[in-house]
Parts: structure tokens; C-alpha cells; sequence
């Protein structure tokens, strides 16, 4: 796993089946998205680059059969191979795809891209695709304007440390349009429904630097989540609990190298 930050390296492969529990799929207007913007249809070979445990791949196996998965950590990638044994997983990183060049029309990265969000990535992203490819970048981004939502990142945000983040906007920073027209942004509202141990607990042990955590600080944080779950108005004795996301989907052009 040459190149994966510590976090994912430590994170994922002892929390791969609580990621693959927790963890929120996306809305299903996606589909619509993928099609028009990205103009992934049944005849395109896709790339699903950073594909985790396969939340996303599986959305994207409904428009297009010509699906590669890549993925780095093995653990994440068996969750995958279980739920999608349909699906070619290779294993690779985003600086090292094991394809050839101009071998696919799109390459799909969701909840990932922060994590590799280099030149060399970009690189390597534009070699793999056709001329006319296309870049989507999606991720699930809490609602933090709900107040038990802040709450659960003022428990979590004191582990963060240097581990790579959407929320910092540095992925941007990559796209200085040599390989990609800058990102173009849609937004989808999307709500995770499901029990506070599955939206809250299992999805926010997954993160990956709260799974890296040794026991006793993974347990500490276990706590805080549960005294929330068990005191806060909007949660406290709901079975089901609907966890508010703004799903961002952003579409990225290749552009041509000048010679």
C-alpha cells in the first residue's frame, strides 16, 4: 500500500466491515448526474478509483457493466468482492492505476480524491482516460447546520491531526488546469436513515483516523457519541435516526496537453 497515508492504512483495514455498515450510500439522483454530466451510459468503461468497500461502485454498476474497481487496502477491497463479485477490483493507487492508457471513458472517485489530491494523481488520472474523458468527484458532506450534526464533529475534529480532509478545500489545489477544467459543482440533499448505531456509531468509527485510534481513545469517543445519542432531544429514543447530508458532486473535464 506504497503511498496510502497512515490513517487509511491503519483505519481501513481494521475498520473495513464497520465502513462497509456505517457508511451512507448516495441519492439516487446521482444516476441522472452520472449520465448527463459525466455521460457514462451501458457502452462506457468506468473507473471507480479509491472504490472502498463499493458504496458508490454499486450506484455506478447500474449505468455502466464495464466497471473496474480499484483499490488499494485489501481489507476494503474483500468487502467490495462480497458485495459486487461481479465487478473487476484490481489493486492500485491513484499515483499507479494498473490500466492502460485511454482505456476508459470516465473515472469516478467518491469519499476519495482528498486523499490523493496531487499532480502525479492527476497525472496518472489523465493518462488512463480517452481524450474526452471525464473526472467525477463526489462526496457526502454532513449538514453541520443541524446542531446534534456540529456536535459529532466537535467530538471527532480533536483526533483529526494531519489526516488528509475534504473540508480543508486543499483537493482543490491539485487543479491547476493542466490535466482538468476546474471542478463544476452540483448538490444533492441525501439523509442516511437508519439506527443511531449505524448512522452515528458505526459511521463515525469508520472515520479513518477514529479507527486508527488506539482502544482506550476509540472507546472514549464510542462514549461521547452514545451520551449524545442519549441526551440530545432530536435523538434520544428514536430507533431510526435520519442523518442529514448535502451529497457534492463535482465534474472535471480532460483537457489535452499542450505539445
Amino acid at each position: 500500500m506504497t503511498g496510502v497515508h497512515t490513517s487509511a492504512q491503519q483505519g481501513f483495514s481494521t475498520q473495513a466491515v464497520t465502513y462497509a455498515q456505517g457508511r451512507p450510500d448516495y441519492p439516487r439522483q446521482l444516476t441522472g448526474w452520472l449520465a448527463a454530466t459525466l455521460r457514462i451510459d451501458a457502452q462506457s468503461t468506468v473507473i471507480d478509483l479509491g472504490a472502498g468497500t463499493g458504496k458508490f461502485t454499486r450506484l455506478v454498476s447500474t449505468l455502466a457493466p464495464e466497471l473496474i474497481a480499484v483499490e488499494p487496502v485489501a481489507q476494503m477491497g474483500a468487502q467490495l468482492a462480497r458485495l459486487l463479485p461481479d465487478v473487476r477490483l484490481v489493486n492500485g493507487t491513484a499515483e499507479s492505476i494498473p490500466l492502460a492508457a485511454a482505456s476508459a471513458d470516465a473515472v469516478v472517485c467518491a469519499q476519495a480524491f482528498h486523499w490523493f489530491s496531487t499532480q502525479a494523481a492527476l497525472a496518472e488520472i489523465h493518462r488512463v482516460l480517452k481524450p474526452d474523458g471525464r473526472l467525477g468527484l463526489v462526496w457526502n458532506v454532513r449538514d453541520e447546520s443541524v446542531d446534534w450534526v456540529a456536535a459529532i464533529t466537535e467530538i471527532i475534529t480533536p483526533y483529526e491531526g494531519d489526516t488528509p480532509r475534504f473540508h480543508t478545500g486543499h483537493w482543490r489545489e491539485a487543479f491547476t488546469g493542466e490535466y482538468f477544467s476546474a471542478p463544476d459543482m452540483t448538490c444533492f440533499p441525501y439523509r442516511h436513515v437508519g439506527s443511531p448505531q449505524e448512522v452515528i456509531i458505526d459511521r463515525f468509527l469508520s472515520v479513518s483516523f477514529i479507527a486508527a485510534l488506539p482502544a482506550p481513545e476509540k472507546a472514549r469517543v464510542s462514549a461521547q457519541l452514545r451520551t449524545l445519542i442519549d441526551t440530545h432531544p432530536a435523538l434520544k429514543g428514536h430507533d431510526t435516526v435520519a442523518f442529514p447530508y448535502q451529497t457534492e458532486a463535482y465534474a472535471c473535464r480532460r483537457v489535452a496537453q499542450k505539445a
